[in-house]
This record gives C-alpha cells, structure tokens and sequence, in this order.
C-alpha cells in the first residue's frame, strides 16, 4: 500500500512537473513564434488609427513583463498630440505595454489587445483657447467613415479592446485654457477593470495620486494634495459618455462622492455631475487647505459638522460660446477652534453659503451669504451676511458687524508666524446698485475702525505699532454723487518714523478730494515684515502731500482751482509690471506735485543692464489713480548710458513672476522665443531721449536722439537719427504689439554714405535684402520705407514685408557675383564680370517675399546693361538684362537670368523668363500660407 501511494505520488509529481515545465516552455516558445506577426500588428494598427507621430526604442514580446499577460512591450514611448499641437507631447513613458487576446492570436491567428499597461509617463492633455484639444488622434477605419451615425458618437472599429487599463507611477497634467483650468496629478497610480470590448460597460476603478494640484486661471485652490478614489463608472463607447455611479473620492482627510454624466462630444463635453462631501467633519474640510497650513491644523482642536455641495451641469462648447452652470453650497454647524488651549475659544461658528455661476459667466454671479458668525470668549463676536448677482453692475444687500479683541482672535486661532493685537470694530450696512457706468453706489452707512493695533511677524523682528485706521461712509441715495467717506485719522509707526493720512472724498461722480499724507517708511523693511520675496530691497519713502481739488478742475482746464502741493521721495525701490520679466530698480526718485503736474525733478533707475535718468512732468495723476481706466500723459526728458531693448522682450527669463496670462500661456507655447516688447497702453507720453547706446538683437545703436512716443497707438520715433557702421542713420517709424510673440512696424529709414559690406556683414535685413552686397565694396546710400511683422523673435517675417524706396551706389565695384560671371562668361565679354558702379540710383518695391527692381542702366567695359526683374528673399531670380552695346548701346541684345542666386540660368537672345509666384501670407494670424514659387507658365 505505502509502495503504490508512494509510486502515485512520483507519478503526480513527474506529470506535475512535466505540465509546468510545458507551460513554462511554451510561455518562452509563443513570443518566439509570433514577434513579426505582432510586431507589424502593433505598427499597423498605430499608422492607421492615430494620426500623430509616434516613437519609441524597442519593442518585445513576453509573458514575463505583466505575467500572466502575453504583451507586447514599447520602450521610450513617444506620442504625439492632433493638430494644432503636432510638436506637443501627449505621451511620453519609460514602457507603454499591450497585452494581447491569446486565444485570438492561437485560433485566429489575430492580433487583438485587451490590456494597456503604461508605467513611469507623463501623459500631457492639452486644450487650447479655441477649444481645440491635443487627443483627437483617433483616425476611424474607412468601413466606418461613409456611415451615417451620431454626430456626437466618436469613430471606432480599432483592434483595441481593453479590458484592464494599468497606469503606474505616471504624470498627468490637464491644461484647459479655454476654460482657465489646470489639473496636475503626480504619483498617478490606477487600475480600470471591466468588459471594455461591449458598447457599454462598467468600469471598476482603483486610482492614488500622491499630489494633486487645481487652478483656476492660475489661482491654486488644491496644492500638493494626496487623493485615493474608488469608482464605479459605466461607459457608454457609442456616445462616449460616463455615467458616474458609484465614486467615492478622499482628498487628504475630506471624503467626496460623485454621480453623474460626463459625454465627450466632438468639439466639447455635455456635463452634468454633482459632487458632495455631506455630514462630515469641519477638520476634515480644512484639511484640503494649503500645505503650508496642515501643521497648524495637527496642533489645533477643531469642531463642528459641515456639508459641502458642488454641481456642474450645461453643455460646454467653445464655438458655440456654451458654457455649464456651476452652483456651490457649504454649511457649517457649531464650529470651535480652539489653538493649543488658549485662554478663549472660537466657538459659535456658522456659515451658510451659495453661489451660483449660470454659463460660467462672471457677469451673472449670484452669491447668497446667509449667515457668517462666530464668537470669541463671551464678548466678541462678529455677525455677516451678503447678497450680491452680477459683478461689474452688482446688486448688493450686505451688512457686517462685530467688535474683535485681534488680540484674543490670534491667541484662539492660533496664527502662524504672525501676531495682532487692537480693538477692530465695525458696523456697515449696504444695499442697493453698484455700477461705475451708470455711476450708482448701494445705499450705504457705517464704518470700521481699528485703535491701538500692533502687527509682528516672524520675518522682521520690530513690530508695526499704533496702528489706527477709522473710515466711515455715508450715502442715502444710492447714486455716485451722493457718496461720501471720510478716514480720519488713519496712521502707524514703524521703526520710529509715523506716517499719517486724513483724507475726506465725496460726490464720486465727480470726485472731490481733500488729503493730507506725512510720513517716511523703510519700504524694505516693511516688506520684510510680510516676507514678500524679490521685494527685500532697502528702499525708502518720504512724503508730504496735500491734494484738494475735484477731478473736473484737471479735465475741463480749470488748473488754478487745483490746490495739489507737497513731495515724495522714493529711494532704492523695486517696481514690477506685468508686461516686462525683470524688474525696475528706482535708485532715486523726487517728485514734486504743483497743481495739475507730478513732476519728475530727479529720476534714476535701472532694468536689467539699462539706466535712465529722466526729468519732465505727469498730468493729472490724481485722476489717473482716481480712476478705474486712465490714461498717463506726460513730457520728459530721458537720457541712458546704454538701453538693452533684448531685456525688455516679453518671454525672456527674469524674476518678475507676476505676468500676464498670456504671457505666462506664450512662454509654455514657445519656450525658445524670446518674445517682443509689449508697450504698456495707460500711457500717453513724449520723450526726448539721447542715449548713448542702444542694443536690439545683436545690433548696436550709438547716439541715438529724437523723439519718442509712447501710447496706446503703440511706440512711434520722430526725427531719430542714430550711428551705425560709422554712419548716421534717421528713422521715422512706428511699432504696435500685437501679442506676446507677434508685432507690427512701418518705418522710413535714411543712411547716407555707408559701406555696403560693413552694412551686408552687420544689418541682418539688409543682408536679407541686398544679397549681391556679399560681393560688392564702396559707398552707398538708402532711402527706404518698408512695413511688416515681428515674429516671436523680434526678426522680420520676410513674408509680411511691404515697401520701397531707393538705392543709391555712390561708388561701387562688384567682384565674384555669379551674375556678372555668368553674363561675361556667355556674351564673351570679360569686362562684365566685376564691373564698377557709379551715381547709379536703383528703386525698388518689396511684397510678397518678393523684391521688385526697377530698370537701372550703368556703363561697363564700353556696354550699356539695363537691368530689370524680379528676385525673392529665399534666392529665386527672374532678371531681365538688356545689353546695349558700344558705343552709346543704342543697340542692344536681350538676355534673360533664371535659376537662383547660387546658380544663375542665362540665356542670350532670350525674352522669355520664370514668373515667380510670391507667398501668401495671413496677416491676421502672423503665418505664412504659402512660399513663393516659380510658375509653370512662363511669361514672355
């Protein structure tokens, strides 16, 4: 018995290990005897499905890789995304791997993927402005294409059917700028289970990301938070909806579910999801504040309940102008902080808020602040509500009242690196229109005040004290002219030096004003107290102003009834705007305030490498502050050792992070661009400016005077004259930003008596231009006017110039050309190869990339040659030349010139050239539609 049980037991053993060492053999024999099948499989099905380009290193085939999966494995993934962003990455891994149906493959010898594994990847979602996104790269098969079917039903009929989706360690980043969203999760781990071969399935989903980031036009609202989902999520293929059935989302500490629709149509999505965190913790809500605030939050005991609603539902379409409507709900319930036992608690803390904003539209915000309260210890207390709808014309009803002990809120807070102390008291109500156009206000009364207040930070170690802030305002009718605020008095002290402010303001409609301001600040120092970066400089203010007036006494010319007088010094002061990288460093600034005029009496500053030192005059500054739109306007002196245009082009690298959003989208578009200079449109100034140097993208400018313009017309120069290669050039012109990689010129320009090689070598567009100056020394001059566009760059687009003028060869000796050579070589005459040019006058026009010559006779070696024709900026020729001969060239051959600059074709006796068809360019779009080209009918 022991001996039979024995001999079974060997022989499950051998069969045992038999099978298993056949199925490993098999698991090494199948990737064998398949690799050109799936390999060309995998090649095919990605030329014809995806219309985008695609690379990677290496590719296998194993059992091994995502065992038990049969996959096929691509090494150094490279995707790229549909038009418009062909030379965007849409996904780039370490390994992208398909696994593939093994039953298909054996039986039916086809190639059927079921599972996608994709690990180590950054996966880059684009959506541009217009709407247009970087995924539609699907191409559909052709048996699909002629079919009538949804209009909103995506293409497909690929061989693709998944039935898992892995993604491991990947990046995924989402930027929408159509509308202003920006999702980037990193540390993306998901698993996606489910029958994705039927039309409509579910989805099973298990997702982490280590970090998720939100903005909304470039605002965070989530930084660095770690999220873990569970969904449920059924898929409809045919109309690529998503329902969303069962979703539960944790964000840190905050659980979400989900239900809903998401539908991708083909040019936007329909969307209607409700998103809630109901019964939960007012702990767990903070915890999705900024990182920066958690520790806080780990110290701090925090009670009470809270509900959170959040829904989206509309249609979302570019073209169409649709957008959803998103509404927004948060309460919470007997709500306490209470920061490391301190002496009184915040407690009695309530919030009911809604906010609806119908078609995304800023214009049509309704928000509904039923009640904000809290109280602190058993006397403070602070009581809230709003109701507004609209935004630049905003119906109010709003009232706020409380008395704060700052003292006793920072002690139950808690508040990080910062510490308060005064009596804040306030008690306004409001209700009614506001609308600058119809120059409404809400009827308002009350005011604020804050006595005794004392602020220290951890970043500076003196305090700002005697801190005293009251303002009060009145207005009973509810219109601009029946307004009145009064802040009197509103003072501080810092570091010894007080600073006051009175000030009274009434009939906004025509606003009279009635200030004083005394005072000097360390302006560095008191941004050290709020640790502004990039702002630590030891800059320093001082001023004594007293203004009184009404702004119609500047406007209407009425400049004896002003009665603005005082100063203000500004010393070692840094000053961003939000059109140029770097900063402006105002070494010393005096300013002096007579009635209508802020004058510059001493002004230094930097940017970057440049200097100005700059004297003149501001009109009505008062207004321009005053005002929600104003223009400056102003006349100067301005004089500069040296002026680096280069430092001012908008995309270039500085520390100014403040920018424009659509500068800081123009950096992300074209990250080798340096941009160009964008002119600020609130000024209105002349300058009369005498710079030593001016550097502009390799060239240099010495002596330059003239006048200067700065407005919203754009940049213009007067009577400029400069040197340059030794000669004086005039410029009359006029420049106009467009974008931040896109401009405008028109200039007339004038140089007499220059070198032509000096010129050739050192002016790029005069090289571009004038190409047979390669081979030619002497003295010329220039009268020319020529208009056209910036590229990203700062260069001329060639294609977009337009313009003409004269060219004239004071004394000109041509040597080497290929021309002069080709037409010796062919007429037999060697005197025509270098010939010298003298008082030769030659005009010219230039559009459509290419140059117009118009006929120019010289004398050379006893011939009289006239030239005339057409050449393009890219070497195209198409020359006319009428060879009169001696003794007065009244008789004469005609000979015609093709091919190209390189390579000249002559022909003798020949009238018969090569039109050249010019390009086509899209001056809306800064882009070139077409190049030119030589026709395939040739003129005569």
């Amino acid at each position: 018995m022991n001996t039979s049980f024995k001999n079974i037991s060997l022989k499950i053993l051998k069969w045992t290990g038999i099978v298993t060492a056949g199925i490993l053999l098999l698991l090494f024999l199948l990737p064998l005897l398949f690799p050109g099948k799936i390999a060309s499989e995998v090649k095919k099905i990605a030329n014809e499905r995806l219309d985008t380009k695609m690379e990677f290193s290496k590719s296998k085939l194993s059992f091994f890789t995502h065992f038990p999966s049969l996959t096929v494995s691509l090494d150094d993934l490279s995707l790229t995304g549909s038009a418009p962003f062909g030379n965007d990455t849409l996904l780039k891994a370490d390994q992208v791997a398909f696994g593939i149906n093994l039953k298909r493959l054996i039986f039916d010898n086809e190639v059927k993927i079921n599972k996608l594994y994709i690990s180590d990847a950054l996966i880059n979602v684009m959506v541009n402005q217009k709407g247009q996104a970087n995924y539609n790269i699907y191409v559909a098969p052709e048996d699909r294409k002629n079919e009538k079917e949804d209009p909103n039903a995506p293409e497909e009929g690929t061989a693709i059917r998944l039935e898992r989706i892995d993604l491991k360690n990947c990046h995924v980043k989402y930027n929408d700028r159509s509308a202003k969203i920006l999702v980037d999760a990193k540390g993306f781990n998901y698993i996606g289970k489910g029958n994705l071969s039927e039309d409509i399935f579910d989805l099973n989903t298990d997702a982490k990301i280590d970090t998720l980031d939100f903005y909304y036009g470039k605002t965070a609202y989530l930084r660095k938070k770690e999220v873990h989902a569970d969904l449920i999520t059924r898929i409809n293929t045919h109309a690529l909806s998503f329902i969303l059935q069962k979703n539960e989302l944790q964000i840190n500490k905050l659980p979400l579910t989900f239900t809903g629709l998401f539908t991708i149509l083909r040019d936007g999505y329909k969307i209607n999801i409700k998103a809630a965190s109901e019964n939960t913790t007012v702990k767990d809500l903070l915890s999705v504040m900024p990182p920066e605030y958690l520790t806080w939050l780990e110290e701090t005991e925090v009670s009470g309940k809270s509900n959170l609603v959040l829904s989206f539902r509309g249609d979302y379409n570019v073209s169409q102008n649709k957008k959803p409507n998103l509404a927004f709900n948060l309460k919470i319930k007997d709500g306490a902080v209470n920061y490391q036992n301190a002496p009184v608690p915040l407690t009695d803390f309530q919030m009911d808020l809604n906010a609806l904003l119908p078609s995304l539209d800023t214009e049509q915000l309704a928000v509904n602040l039923r009640n904000l309260r809290f109280k602190v210890g058993e006397k403070d207390y602070f009581n809230a509500y709003l109701r507004s709808r609209g935004l630049s014309e905003m119906n109010i009803d709003a009232s706020v009242k409380g008395a704060l002990d700052l003292a006793v809120v920072d002690a139950a807070l808690g508040l990080d690196k910062i510490n308060i102390k005064g009596i804040l008291k306030t008690d306004i109500k409001a209700k009614g229109l506001f609308s600058t156009s119809k120059k409404l206000f809400p009827k308002t009364i009350g005011g604020i005040s804050l006595r005794n207040g004392w602020l220290k930070t951890d970043y500076y170690p003196n305090p700002i004290t005697n801190i005293t802030f009251v303002a009060n305002a009145l207005n009973k009718a509810g219109t601009y002219e029946d307004l009145i605020v009064a802040i009197a008095p509103a003072s501080f002290t810092f570091e010894g030096n007080p600073v006051y402010i009175n000030a009274a303001l009434s009939d906004f409609s025509d606003l009279a004003y009635n200030a004083k301001i005394k005072g000097e600040l360390n302006v560095g120092r008191i941004y050290q107290v709020f640790s502004q970066k990039g702002l630590d400089v030891s800059g320093y203010a001082k001023a004594d102003l007293s203004l009184k007036g009404k702004q119609s006494y500047a406007t209407t010319g009425q400049y004896s009834k002003l009665d603005n007088r005082g100063t203000i010094l500004l010393k070692n002061i840094k000053a961003t705007s939000e059109l140029f990288p770097k900063s402006f460093f105002i070494k010393q600034g005096n300013f002096r305030f007579q009635n209508e005029k802020m004058w510059f009496e001493k002004f230094n500053a930097s940017y970057g490498k440049s200097d100005f030192d700059i004297n003149g005059y501001l009109l009505n500054t008062i207004n321009y502050f005053l005002e929600s739109k104003g223009t400056l306007s102003g006349n100067f002196n301005l004089k500069s050792k040296l002026i680096n245009v280069d430092e001012f082009m908008a995309l270039e690298k500085g520390e100014n992070t403040d920018r424009k959003l659509e500068v800081e989208y123009a950096k992300e578009d074209h990250p080798k661009m340096s941009g160009v200079v964008m002119i600020p449109k609130n000024l209105n100034v002349s300058l009369s400016a005498n710079a030593d140097k001016v550097e502009y993208n390799g060239l240099v400018l010495n002596k330059l005077t003239g006048k200067l313009g700065v407005s919203k017309e754009g940049f213009q120069l007067e009577n400029t004259t400069f040197n340059i290669i030794d000669c004086i050039m005039g410029v009359d012109a006029s420049y106009k930003d467009e974008s931040p990689v896109a401009a405008h010129f028109d200039a007339h320009l004038t140089a007499k008596d220059f070198s032509v090689q000096r010129a050739y070598k050192e002016i790029p567009m005069f090289h571009d231009m004038v190409t047979a100056a390669e081979k030619a020394q002497g003295i010329i001059s220039v009268d020319y006017k020529i208009k056209g566009d910036l590229n990203g760059n700062m260069g001329p687009i060639y294609e977009s110039l337009e313009g003409g003028g004269t060219i004239n060869l004071r004394d000109v000796k041509i040597k080497g050309l290929k021309l002069f050579e080709g037409l010796s070589s062919k007429t037999g005459q060697k005197g025509l190869d270098n010939p010298n040019m003298k008082g030769i006058e030659i005009k010219s026009s230039i559009d459509d990339n290419l140059i117009h010559v118009e006929p120019f006779t010289f004398g050379v070696a006893g011939f009289r040659p006239t030239i005339k024709g057409t050449t393009s900026f890219d070497g195209l020729l198409d020359i006319r030349v009428r060879l009169g001969l001696p003794p007065f060239g009244i008789v004469g051959f005609p000979i015609v010139v093709t091919g190209t600059h390189e390579d000249p074709k002559i022909k003798i006796f020949s009238k018969t050239g090569q039109k050249i068809i010019g390009s086509v360019y899209d001056e809306k779009n800064n882009k070139v539609v077409k190049k030119e080209k030589v026709s395939k009918s040739r003129p005569k």
